[in-house]
């Protein structure tokens, strides 16, 4: 596991959502500045780097992974969309992480970004396939859901995580119906590096990890470096279609009216782990 010495996070008062959110920086995850380690090769090394995920990620289903250098100079990198979004707002959305993980974290050799919509990771050592449960979770501090509903929410993000693993990009939504409260809609997806057992660890982990913290509130969002999970009483994500006879899939989207959803206060939550 890396240690990770800076953790940035940003926070709005109110936001315009339609019938899916907005993309947005959410936060970072910067290693101590080692700008005395950061020679030339390295920063040539890591531009290459940053172009290749920025350009090859929309293709590759929205996740891809890349080297650039050797030896000591050697940079591992891994950008990951979220499974509903087109390729254009995944396209933008790795450019914008990249861009400000420069702007941001330049002297640092291990990064992690989260966007909305979108994951930018890179090391100076390989974290390919490596369950880390690093993670920060946000949620409306002020917005208390009805104990039934958190009861029944709870199962229903347990269950969702417990089969998200089993899908085909190990992403998957869901709706649960709780009768005159309406309507909880829930999504998971893990980073495709990861094999299935590791992904429904990662979910179930961060689930019992910020229980107390979010577990009674009407949504909340997890990010974590290997998984991330989401939930709310409104449907954020775009409806989506994956094909059972392929990796991927064509993305459809519904175009709705907008919603303003305001948001008194929003509050981040983070475990890092050492």
């Amino acid at each position: 596991m890396f240690k990770f010495k800076l953790i940035i996070f940003f926070s709005i008062s109110s936001v315009i959502l339609s019938d899916a959110d907005r993309n947005e920086i959410l936060g970072f995850q910067c290693s101590v500045s080692e700008n005395a380690t950061l020679d030339n090769e390295y920063q040539i090394n890591l531009r290459n780097l940053m172009n290749s995920l920025a350009g090859n990620n929309p293709t590759q289903a929205g996740f891809f992974t890349a080297t650039s250098g050797k030896g000591s100079g050697k940079i591992y990198g891994l950008t990951q969309c979220r499974a509903d979004v087109s390729a254009s707002d995944c396209a933008a959305c790795i450019k914008n992480s990249t861009n400000s993980a420069a702007a941001t974290c330049s002297g640092s050799k291990n990064v992690t970004v989260w966007l909305r919509w979108c994951l930018l990771r890179y090391s100076n050592t390989s974290f390919f396939g490596v369950l880390d449960e690093s993670a920060m979770a946000t949620a409306n501090e002020t917005n208390i859901d009805d104990p039934y509903v958190v009861y029944e929410g709870t199962k229903f993000m347990n269950e969702l995580a417990s089969t998200a693993p089993k899908m085909p990009l190990m992403f998957q939504t869901a709706v649960l119906d709780v009768g005159r409260f309406g309507k909880r809609y829930g999504m998971c997806q893990c980073s495709r590096d990861l094999g299935r057992r590791n992904c429904g660890s990662c979910l179930g982990s961060l689930l019992q990890s910020f229980r107390i913290s979010i577990g009674n509130k009407r949504g909340w969002e997890i990010y974590g470096s290997s998984c991330s999970l989401w939930y709310h009483d409104f449907q954020f994500y775009f409806n989506y279609s994956i094909p059972s006879n392929s990796g991927y899939g064509k993305f459809i989207y519904h175009q709705g009216g907008v919603i303003g959803i305001l948001i008194p206060r929003l509050v981040f939550y983070f475990i890092t782990l050492y």
